[in-house]
């Protein structure tokens, strides 16, 4: 019992992290229709700005201010990602936007090589890493010498994701701009007819994207300590692996499949072995998608006449 609590502790911390990332796939394609598979490395180069950022502020400010150094952290890698993102969409995506299907595709893939190899070039390619960052835990209870923890950076990650979660679901539901995204998701032409200004709004779409990315990138380094230029890859397959598992297109679904993946993999880790959770979490979507094939919150797809 011990050990199952412990890891679900862990899994959603890791499922919290991998829903912020998937959000971002989900919103893209919504409204574009395409998987915007540069996402993954935007994670990764959001982690390289808030470990810059992390280390030249408390160089600056010092070690006694953790709380405000990493706030500033955040908006800074939040800005300058949300920045990086809206040139990738007005460079890559949108002069291709009527074009064939495969070109955004094939352009979202060599901004991803593009972004990935830069990062190694600029940052070199061994493991960069900040000093561990509250390290404290709470013991929850103990059995047979077994201690339940959960530590304040889990803390920290559960009540940034939670809040930033709520805060865009608002403005997708209830705002201007959340109608605007509705609207271009059904049919961008007739939400142009009727004054929507498309352009404008697939590119706040993916500035949101990237700053939710920007969080994901900051609490994955708060929470290991350490990133790759490599890293991009595979959490960023995994959250496009949630975002489908919990019906691509629909944000509770993105934060539902997340967590369904981060509990696979850390329950798997516990009671099997680590060296096969990959495996265990693409089979569940593969199980999913033969009984379920629109996710377990998608809408079934509605062939237009």
């Amino acid at each position: 019992m011990e050990v199952f609590v412990q890891q679900l502790i862990n899994g959603i911390t890791l499922g919290s992290i991998y829903g912020l990332i998937a959000i971002g796939y989900t919103m893209v394609f919504g409204i574009l229709g395409m998987v915007n598979f540069a996402h993954g490395d935007v994670f990764m180069v959001s982690a390289f700005i808030a470990l810059i950022a992390f280390l030249i502020l408390s160089a600056w400010i010092g070690a006694g201010l953790i709380a405000l150094t990493l706030l500033i952290v955040l908006i800074i890698a939040m800005v300058m990602t949300s920045v990086l993102n809206w040139a990738i969409e007005r460079v890559a995506y949108r002069p291709l936007r009527g074009s064939f299907r495969l070109a955004p595709l094939i352009s979202a893939i060599g901004m991803s090589i593009l972004l990935m190899n830069f990062v190694q070039v600029a940052q070199g390619p061994r493991n960069k890493a900040i000093p561990p960052l509250f390290a404290d835990v709470i013991v929850l209870f103990t059995v047979d010498g077994y201690d339940v923890t959960v530590s304040y950076k889990q803390i920290v990650i559960w009540l940034v994701t939670g809040v930033l979660l709520l805060a865009f679901w608002y403005l997708v539901s209830k705002t201007a701009l959340g109608r605007a995204q509705r609207a271009c998701e059904q049919d961008q032409r007739m939400a142009a007819l009727v004054g929507v200004n498309v352009d404008r709004t697939i590119s706040i779409t993916f500035i949101i994207a990237a700053a939710l990315a920007a969080v994901a990138g900051t609490m994955y380094l708060i929470h290991y300590g350490v990133v790759s230029f490599a890293d991009g890859f595979t959490p960023g397959v995994k959250a496009f692996t949630a975002a489908v598992l919990g019906g691509i297109g629909s944000l509770p679904g993105a934060v539902i499949g997340g967590l369904a993946i981060g509990l696979i993999e850390t329950f798997w880790s516990a009671y099997f072995s680590s060296d096969y959770k990959d495996v265990a979490a693409f089979s569940i979507l593969v199980v999913v998608m033969i009984f379920l094939p629109q996710g377990l919150l998608g809408r079934p797809e509605v062939e237009k006449v």
